[in-house]
């Protein structure tokens, strides 16, 4: 059997044969110098020291007796645990830290569904005037708290709920602008092909939205959560405003009861005491920060890629 040169040409070569492939070459990555990785470690570790001694000096203070609170040492001596003991007996904290993981849930799982829907409504539909309705929920972004403070307050005094918990979280059910912008982010980011073959096998557009992007966007529903949930739980304007039962106190409005009550006794504040409770009120966002790391870095990774 002959092969011609045409043949020979268009075969293509079998498996088993090494055919010599044309690869261009590519130049080795340049390592950084070594003073340049130490100088940068040096850098994180100083900056990480500087965010962490607020803490440090707050869980070494809560240790103290009175009159060492403000001593500058970092080790307690004498070391005086039982400070934890006291604020617990003499302030509800249980209750006040139940409030606060109520309202900081409620708040977090509220902004982030109804977030993630209006973002998902931006992101996937396309529509006449999008762009300028976007551009106007971030423009609410510009206004100060303080312009909608009373007509808010206004509002939940018509309707009867101003002295509850509610509307510590009940606003989140119309979203967040920063939140909006942030999701619509990752659902950009979702090829446009995995919905348009959901709507061909007759999915509708809430069961889209429910079991394909917000599955899909989950690391960016995390960031929300996280945020959500720290902001309300450091939240004291809203408490101060709405909360006159002790019963319905959260965290940060309970610090400032105890503050009333400690923070002059005759003189000499209970400093110990009002710094065991701030620990008492910070070591929960530690936790769930630590729980949630790596899907909170994932998150901002996600993020930034799709920019």
């Amino acid at each position: 059997m002959t092969i011609d040169a045409a043949t020979l040409s268009t075969t293509p070569p079998a498996d088993d044969v090494d055919v010599p492939r044309r690869t261009d070459a590519q130049p080795a990555p340049r390592r950084r110098p070594r003073w340049t990785r130490v100088a940068a470690t040096t850098a994180l570790v100083v900056i990480a020291a500087l965010f962490l001694y607020p803490f440090v000096w707050l869980l070494s203070a809560s240790l103290k007796e009175r009159r060492f609170v403000f001593d500058n040492s970092l080790w307690p001596s004498p070391f005086a645990p039982q400070n934890y003991l006291d604020v617990w007996d003499e302030a509800p904290m249980l209750l006040w830290l139940v409030n606060s993981t109520i309202v900081g849930v409620a708040a977090a799982v509220t902004v982030t569904l109804s977030s993630a829907l209006i973002a998902f409504g931006f992101a996937y539909f396309r529509f006449p005037g999008k762009k300028l309705m976007f551009g106007l929920v971030l423009g609410t972004m510009m206004l100060p708290g303080a312009v909608t403070m009373v007509p808010v307050y206004l509002e939940w005094n018509a309707v009867g709920l101003a002295s509850t918990q509610i509307p510590l979280w009940a606003q989140n059910l119309f979203g967040s602008a920063f939140f909006v912008f942030l999701l619509r982010q990752f659902f950009l980011s979702l090829p446009r092909d995995v919905f348009e073959a959901a709507r061909v096998d007759g999915a509708n557009y809430l069961r889209m939205f429910w079991s394909i992007a917000l599955p899909l966007a989950k690391p960016g529903l995390i960031v929300v959560f996280i945020f959500e949930l720290k902001n309300s739980w450091m939240d004291l304007l809203k408490p101060l405003i709405y909360l006159r039962d002790p019963d319905l106190y959260t965290m940060p409005r309970g610090l400032t009861a105890l503050i009333g009550r400690y923070g002059q006794s005759g003189g000499e504040a209970e400093w110990q005491l009002l710094m065991a409770a701030s620990t008492i009120a910070t070591i929960p966002m530690v936790f769930v920060f630590f729980l949630a790391q790596r899907y909170f870095v994932r998150g901002l990774v996600t993020q930034h890629s799709t920019r």
